[in-house]
């Protein structure tokens, strides 16, 4: 059984776990306002609210439910466009976009409003409201209009009660009253998991690369969550040591203090991986197991020469650099009774540094067609410690070994960085595909390694010399 609210509903179904959120919505409840896109979680038409309870509040993210099993929603509060609406009059956010012309043919309009209003419920500081629609697309009105609208929510907001956020939002009309129930009604709620054979399932997490290429699957399969397992999630710093749950959420991440103030550039970095409601879904271990070879937080981490602990059914551990993890493509170093615990690695000290770099066709919202990583140390203007990565350019994320070794004990400048490039061009071999020929990316390799060390060291390396002028 499957307990949660959806809007000011309490919904208690046996249906399967595995079917998709949006086809219950839309299917099992008749709420139509919740959009079918494009089924991939790039368009945000589908997109939804998630309220989960935490001390003692409810924190509110968007998702594309599109892409997420019905059986996550477990326990929580699910937000729809109906379940914003006011009585009888167009709420706060809808209002701002009826009047600054920001809706046409209507059918992104849904998930625009529910961004929106989910970005008024989040409370979170130094973001916008364009940030918190990053993944809606619209295929008609153009964007201007919808930023304007989001230029006067955001005015409204910056008078808003922080103290007493429902209420404020729920007194200016951006919520409906029972918002303010909710809390205590999750409290109350009942909420379990079945258990279900171990021969006979299928490992889900948030579904974010599963559920594009599998939902009609998975829809008839029996799912083992593993979202909710509250071991494999969280953050922990301990003797120097960085440990981060397989369950951690790309916002997760991003939005850690103590992780923001070990790179400096983490926001940025992580506002190139997919969109909002994607970050808030997708899991450290749900990208390692797409085992893509371009996956974003696979090279992000292989740069850190991170460490996996996994886990076997009956509670043993096995630890292996996470360089190892990824063998051939699509084919990783996890056996069929164990899951990705957690990932750690050795925090940097002051004499380190750390970048990363991606180039898509588009900035945002988008797949890479090459992305790299690289962390070094440096005394004395020699380099002492190397780790690189590069994605879109093997078969599997891909470490850099040699290049790595290659680099330590030389001179930091514009000879050993063209030297060491050199290195890089001969443990890679990437192929002519959708998203670039091998040459090109092979281009794209090159420069991202430059751009690591013109970014770290702009003093010690000159451009002019690394670019041959």
């Amino acid at each position: 059984m499957i307990d949660f609210i959806l809007n000011n509903q309490i919904i208690k179904t046996s249906a399967g776990a595995g079917i998709t959120l949006l086809d219950f919505i839309r299917d099992f409840q008749q709420l139509k306002g919740t959009k079918i896109g494009c089924r991939e979680g790039d368009c945000g038409a589908c997109t939804v609210l998630v309220g989960e309870l935490v001390d003692n509040s409810v924190a509110y993210q968007s998702i594309t439910c599109c892409i997420s099993p019905l059986g996550n929603a477990n326990g929580k509060h699910i937000v729809t466009v109906e379940g914003i609406n006011l009585p009888k009059e167009l709420n706060t956010v809808q209002k701002a976009m009826v009047d600054n012309f920001a809706t046409q043919c209507g059918f992104c309009t849904p998930g625009f409003v529910v961004s929106m209003t989910g970005f008024a419920l989040e409370n979170k500081i130094n973001t916008t409201c364009n940030d918190a629609i990053s993944g809606n697309i619209c295929r008609c009105t153009g964007y201007k209009s919808i930023e304007k609208a989001g230029f006067e929510i955001e005015e409204k907001l910056q008078q808003r009660d922080n103290n007493h956020q429902i209420d404020w939002l729920i007194k200016e009309g951006f919520i409906p009253n029972y918002f303010e129930t909710i809390a205590e009604r999750l409290k109350q709620l009942k909420t379990q998991h079945s258990e279900i054979e171990s021969s006979n399932r299928v490992k889900v997490a948030n579904g974010t690369d599963l559920y594009v290429r599998h939902a009609d699957k998975l829809a008839d399969e029996n799912v083992e969550l593993l979202a909710d397992k509250k071991e494999l999630k969280g953050i922990l710093f301990s003797e120097g040591v960085c440990t981060l749950g397989a369950n951690t959420t790309v916002t997760e991440i991003a939005n850690s203090t103590e992780l923001q103030a070990l790179f400096l550039k983490l926001k940025k970095f992580m506002k190139l991986i997919s969109s909002e409601p994607i970050r808030n879904m997708g899991t450290l271990g749900g990208n390692f197991v797409n085992a893509s070879p371009i996956g974003d937080m696979s090279i992000f981490f292989l740069a850190l020469n991170s460490t996996l602990t996994i886990q076997k059914e009956d509670g043993t551990e096995r630890h292996i650099p996470f360089q190892e993890f990824h063998q051939k493509y699509k084919v990783f170093d996890l056996q069929e009774d164990e899951i990705l615990k957690s990932l750690s690695f050795k925090v940097l000290d002051a004499n380190e540094s750390f970048n990363f770099e991606k180039v898509s066709k588009r900035t945002h919202l988008d797949i890479a067609s090459v992305n790299s990583a690289g962390r070094l140390s440096v005394k004395n203007n020699i380099v002492t410690d190397a780790h690189f990565a590069v994605g879109g350019a093997a078969e599997i994320p891909k470490y850099l070994h040699k290049t790595s070794e290659f680099l330590v004990g030389k001179a930091l400048n514009a000879e050993t960085v063209k030297k060491a490039e050199a290195v890089l061009q001969s443990e890679i071999s990437p192929i002519s595909d959708v998203r670039g020929a091998s040459e090109y990316k092979r281009l794209l390799a090159r420069q991202l390694f430059y751009a690591h060390f013109i970014e770290l060291f702009p003093s010690e390396i000159e451009l002019n010399k690394l670019i041959g002028q």
